[in-house]
């Protein structure tokens, strides 16, 4: 595996550590001119620096490894000193999702139900970061059990977007996507059920990638929806998330779902696209996801970029023809029928019976408690609000009588959403569109409106039902409020090379148009206001 090349001299400041991409970190730690330490130490300092508890800083983490990352960096250092064959991306730091448990460090997926868990063992993806000489650097904020698109739902408050203190930063990931965009990490991990690594990579101008289902490992991932939860890459570039995705690929025995399919090969297809030449390659707009430009609740400046974006895609060569998928439409429907379903079943083990939480009911006698009393005084205690809301929904959708009425019938839509990618990638080698209708929303904005912060998903669910990769990239900053906006592309299962390929040469692109990075532009941090933090405190 190559690294690419470094973006410049790593002689600077720490600040200047922290702002280069992965690839630039792992060329540099090979040439000897930075350590391992010096790296990770400049990243701490830099979440000391802005991190800082929901009601002011971004938030990003909830729980940081300072003496584990520095003695790991100290002795991947030690074998660089001895010649040791190291793996390219040994020293470079990572931030892991707290929905990924770890051996001897604390897993929450966001949830006082699992506060103060300490997993004695880790996810594969953890293992592979691990054995390749990653740096954990600690775990990452999220929507209570990755449920939500806003991060507002983590029992531990709030995170807050980089770009402007009192905007979301997206969910379930909007911890990780924050820990890049504020420079506290060159590369994290996410989960995707519904667009968790898509959705907060657009609203902070951050890359991430939904693998093709079953591309990544689940086994040690806290599940939510078993048959839609993806592990995948976050980082700065498209070259960093390839890098990061071919130590997270692979089959896994412990995983039933795991493909067998070797990792493809998405850095050589990064690289090759980084040239800008997509002459012969097909480009499908989808008309139901904000294709045509006169979508219904897709914010004009959204689109505005999304189309500059489609301008670029036709000068680097590419065909760009509009396309249809119909039953798009019922995917967003068909999903909030599916994930409760599957997580109120995949909640069902947070009982209070085996591990984490445990709370007796008050004014009963110890002696006389039973075992139901326990769960339902656990569950009521350590489940919060929007938790409680999907695991009644889903209850209720796999209850006798109603299981084919909703369920069943949810299952139809799936396979009709799975055609109708199946013609459209007959016709066009990838799809496009906005990946989140608006750009970074309000803290505290949708709290009340649980269907309008479930609509900002409609872009990305789709993928996840019919089991395709996707990737979101920045496209620009909206005209009306200054956010960055994302383009998804999506492309055939098993065909994740293709996003890297096109993706990179969009953002080569775009970034020489721009005449740098859209995170160049990034506002220096400013901590949270009063007013934001009421706002966010309401979480």
């Amino acid at each position: 595996m190559t690294t690419g090349s470094t973006t410049g001299s790593t002689s600077g400041s720490a600040s200047e550590l922290t702002r280069l991409d992965a690839s630039a970190m792992a060329a540099a730690l090979a040439a000897r001119e930075v350590s391992a330490v010096e790296l990770t130490r400049a990243h701490l300092d830099r979440i000391a620096e802005v991190d800082g508890p929901a009601e002011s800083g971004v938030h990003a983490f909830l729980h940081v490894d300072r003496e584990g990352a520095l003695a790991r960096a100290a002795e991947l250092d030690s074998a660089r000193a001895r010649g040791d064959e190291l793996h390219p991306l040994a020293g470079v730091p990572v931030a892991v999702k707290d929905v990924m448990v770890t051996r001897g460090m604390p897993s929450t997926a966001g949830s006082r139900m699992l506060e103060g868990w300490v997993p004695p063992y880790d996810a594969t993806v953890v293992e592979k970061m691990r054995a390749a000489g990653l740096v954990t650097l600690g775990k990452t904020n999220m929507d209570e059990f990755a449920m939500g698109s806003s991060t507002e739902h983590s029992a531990f408050g709030p995170t807050r977007n980089p770009w402007a203190a009192d905007r979301i930063p997206g969910g379930s990931g909007g911890g990780s996507a924050a820990a890049l965009a504020a420079f506290e990490a060159p590369l994290a991990t996410g989960t995707d059920t519904g667009g968790s690594i898509r959705q907060p990579a657009s609203v902070t101008g951050t890359v991430g990638v939904k693998p093709t289902y079953g591309g990544v490992s689940r086994y040690g991932l806290i599940a939510l929806a078993s048959s839609l939860d993806q592990g995948g890459p976050c980082a700065r570039t498209v070259l960093d998330t390839a890098l990061l995705h071919e130590v997270m690929g692979g089959h896994d025995p412990r995983d039933s779902t795991s493909l067998t399919d070797p990792v493809p090969a998405v850095v050589a297809a990064a690289q090759e696209g980084a040239r800008g030449d997509l002459r012969g390659v097909r480009v499908g707009v989808v008309s139901e996801l904000g294709g045509t430009g006169h979508a219904e609740g897709f914010q004009p400046g959204v689109l505005q970029r999304f189309s500059e974006a489609l301008d670029q895609l036709r000068a680097a060569g590419a065909d760009v023809v509009e396309v249809s998928c119909p039953n798009l439409e019922h995917a967003l429907g068909a999903y909030y029928l599916i994930l409760p379903s599957e997580a109120s079943s995949n909640l069902a083990r947070y009982d209070g019976m085996r591990f984490g939480l445990r709370v007796l009911p008050e004014g009963v006698d110890p002696s006389e408690v039973t075992a139901e009393q326990v769960m339902a005084a656990t569950r009521a205690k350590g489940f919060g609000a929007e938790a409680k809301r999907r695991i009644i929904l889903g209850t209720y959708a796999l209850s006798s009588g109603y299981y084919d009425a909703y369920y069943g019938s949810a299952q139809k839509v799936r396979t009709l959403v799975q055609r109708d990618f199946a013609a459209a990638f007959s016709q066009v080698d990838v799809l496009v569109s906005p990946t989140a209708p608006t750009t970074a929303f309000r803290l505290g904005e949708k709290l009340d409106d649980p269907l309008a912060m479930y609509r900002g998903d409609v872009a990305t669910i789709p993928a996840n039902l019919a089991g395709i990769p996707g990737m979101s990239l920045p496209v620009g900053l909206a005209p009306e409020d200054g956010l960055p906006v994302g383009l998804q592309l999506l492309a055939p299962v098993r065909e994740d090379a293709r996003l890297y390929r096109v993706g990179a040469a969009l953002e080569a692109r775009l970034h020489a148009a721009w005449g740098g990075k859209l995170l160049d532009r990034i506002p220096a941090w400013t901590p949270a206001t009063p007013a934001a933090t009421t706002a966010g405190a309401s979480a």
